[in-house]
């Protein structure tokens, strides 16, 4: 069944079916709530949150958008409640990143990993807005059609976010890494990927 079909299913009373959309967004979920949190703890309670109010508001579901749109709108309300309820000041993240079984030596290996740490801290110095539109955008690939619906923002607006959040992500970058070009390894093309694929939080 689509994430669609499943849905309303839910909100007709088959609440037995939140299962199989919780075993399929969970971790989406997770990473996304971790990434723009910086709190590994804080996401798993928001996403416990995110589906117990799916099951609370689930009779305001219309199948007239994709779910995953729907489910990601009440992981961003979910996300504000919980800033507003902090009032805290947000904590870079700790987490190293996940090692390869095989690849280069060890000082490339080292040369990776502190850039990975630059970028996580780089992204969790920008604002939530455009963290928020990184992790969405090269983490979770989500077309931009998709994220326009989401923000309720046209979609052109959603291009140009994107790249002046990448710009200033990459200068946030540099400065962390002291404009070195030999530890910045390339280019905005080398931010945009890395800030798609290394910046977990494990």
């Amino acid at each position: 069944m689509t994430d669609e079909a499943l849905m309303l299913a839910v909100r007709d009373g088959q609440v037995g079916r939140l299962g199989q959309l919780f075993e399929r967004y969970h971790m989406a979920l997770f990473d996304f709530l971790a990434r723009t949190t910086g709190d590994r703890a804080a996401a798993e309670d928001l996403v416990q949150d995110v589906f117990v109010r799916i099951l609370k508001y689930r009779q305001t579901y219309r199948n007239d958008s994709r779910f995953e749109t729907w489910v990601f709108r009440i992981a961003r309300n979910a996300r504000a409640d919980y800033f507003k309820s902090q009032r805290a000041t947000e904590q870079l993240p700790e987490g190293e990143c996940d090692v390869p079984a095989s690849g280069p030596g060890p000082a490339q290996q080292l040369e990776l990993d502190q850039d990975a740490r630059r970028l996580r801290r780089a992204l969790m110095q920008l604002s939530e807005d455009k963290r928020e539109l990184l992790v969405l955008a090269r983490y979770r690939q989500l077309k931009y059609e998709h994220i326009a619906a989401l923000l309720h923002v046209d979609q052109g607006v959603v291009k140009v976010r994107v790249h002046r959040a990448l710009k200033e992500l990459r200068a946030l970058f540099l400065k962390a890494a002291d404009g070195d070009p030999k530890t910045v390894s390339g280019d905005t093309e080398w931010i945009a990927k890395r800030s798609g694929t290394d910046l977990r939080i494990v």
